[in-house]
């Protein structure tokens, strides 16, 4: 219905029921009042319905949304992973190649120099301090060294 015909059928409403006896009025108000329950609970019903439906459509795309950016991370995460493993297998390889090397330049060259181990650096420990230099005092003179006379022989 348009605008001008609901204008139309409200002031024929209202002038019915003015015109119209008491307990006929209070009936009709009923009835009003009825139906205008009626309409609100359905239009209430109807928005409830609309919610639940947008609802359930929003959760459904994000569930979408949701496993389709975890398949991607988890492509992701593979690539990562096996660039990662590849990278230490090159590492490994290179380490064993490096070892190789050092080990048979050690059997190879026993009269150059050799590369030092582990073993054979020296600790903070074993470093020598000026406590550990001697003094003027602790110089052996010609009085301390040993002549031919005091060297002992098997016999003696």
């Amino acid at each position: 219905m348009g605008k001008g015909v609901r204008k139309i059928v409200k002031k024929i409403a209202k002038s019915a029921i003015k015109n119209a006896p008491d307990p006929l009025k209070e009936k009709a108000k009923e009835v009003v009042a009825e139906k205008a329950k009626e309409k609100f609970v359905e239009h209430i019903q109807n928005k409830g319905e609309e919610f639940t439906e947008k609802l359930e459509n929003a959760r459904d795309d994000f569930a979408d949304k949701v496993h389709h950016k975890a398949g991607e991370a988890q492509e992701k995460t593979q690539e990562v992973l096996l660039s990662a493993r590849e990278k230490l297998g090159n590492v490994v390889e290179a380490g064993e190649n490096f070892q190789k090397k050092v080990s048979s330049a050690n059997e190879d060259d026993g009269d150059k120099q050799k590369v030092k181990g582990v073993k054979n650096i020296k600790g903070a420990s074993s470093i020598k301090t000026s406590k550990d230099i001697k003094g003027a005092t602790k110089i052996k003179t010609a009085e301390n060294i040993k002549s031919s006379n005091d060297i002992k022989t098997m016999g003696s």
